[in-house]
């Protein structure tokens, strides 16, 4: 069974959920293959937990260029495991750097890229990505016909399924080409305790109708009642009332959680094209005819300031 290569995004030491749900994905399409890189001493910890998720083989690669460099070390490695296994696909989270890596192994392998898929199964020719286009208006099915497919996932696409593999372990040698842009100072990034925005089941968005910063105050209560994910319009983070790095939208980050909470979010385009393929959707606004409306499994007309609150006390009340 051919070889099919999931690059595991990880970080402290542990694996990030899309990885997993990366290699569920893998295994309809062939033999899962994890590729894991510049994990340093918690390289065994997270082999180990990829074999819990279907890895059969897992190919690591350890070495300072691929913390002190950006994006081309990784580019490195993937492509010399991918030319030398033969692999059948190689699946990418789709984040930033994701879709990044993705683009440069493709060219490098003279093949195709697909990014942002919400779904795989297996075509008569490789594999088959379900993707969602036109502000996820419509959803279209794609394949590459030349090369190895090179294919970037968005993160909650499927439920990670355990299915414990031989996980063999097999440590590579990477040759660098340089020429990447070089890591000179790092700040920690202070956590919220939040899950990451484009990794949670649940995300709670503000827009321009909570009026000003402090009204991000109700809409991270009921997120952090929910265990969610706090999330902000363009509008919301042009008038600094959130930070950018919370902005959802067709500029900021694409989320598809189970569950998107909408409060005080007109619809616009540019939002709906970042959260639109949410399984379910809610919105909460003053203005019956809010575009958001247009899409949302549950509306609720009314105040963000009134309904928020009370929606809150009644989860911490059902959750004890």
């Amino acid at each position: 069974m051919a070889e099919i290569l999931v690059l595991v995004d990880h970080a402290d030491g542990v694996v990030r959920k899309p990885a997993l749900e990366l290699l569920t994905l893998a295994r309809r399409l062939g033999e899962p293959a994890a590729v894991i890189l510049g994990a340093g001493p918690a390289t065994a910890t997270i082999a180990a937990r990829t074999a819990e998720y279907g890895a059969a083989k897992v190919y690591t690669a350890d070495a300072a260029e691929f913390t002190d460099q950006l994006v081309v070390p990784k580019v490195d490695a993937l492509t010399q495991i991918a030319r030398t296994t033969n692999a059948a696909a190689v699946l990418v989270t789709s984040s930033g750097e994701g879709k990044e890596i993705a683009a440069r192994v493709a060219l490098r392998l003279d093949s195709g890229v697909i990014t942002d898929a919400v779904d795989l199964e297996a075509g008569q020719s490789g594999p088959v990505a379900t993707q969602s286009v036109f502000a996820a208006s419509f959803q279209v099915k794609s394949a590459i016909t030349h090369g190895t497919p090179v294919i970037t996932v968005k993160p909650n696409s499927t439920t990670p399924e355990p299915a414990p593999a031989a996980g063999t372990v097999e440590s590579v040698e990477v040759a660098f080409t340089g020429n990447a842009a070089t890591v000179t100072a790092r700040t920690p990034r202070v956590s919220s305790g939040r899950p990451e925005l484009t990794e949670a089941a649940i995300v709670v968005s503000g827009g321009r109708g909570v009026g000003a910063a402090d009204g991000f105050g109700v809409v991270e209560d009921l997120a952090d009642a929910l265990g969610a994910a706090v999330g902000a319009s363009r509008a919301a983070v042009d008038a600094g009332w959130y930070p950018h790095t919370n902005q959802v939208g067709q500029t900021g980050k694409q989320v598809s959680p189970q569950l998107y909470i909408a409060a005080g979010i007109s619809g616009a385009i540019q939002h709906r094209a970042g959260m639109q393929t949410s399984k379910t959707i809610v919105a909460v606004n003053k203005d019956p005819e809010a575009p958001i409306f247009e899409l949302v499994d549950y509306g609720v007309v009314g105040d963000l300031f009134t309904v928020l609150p009370q929606l809150t006390t009644e989860v911490k009340t059902r959750k004890g």
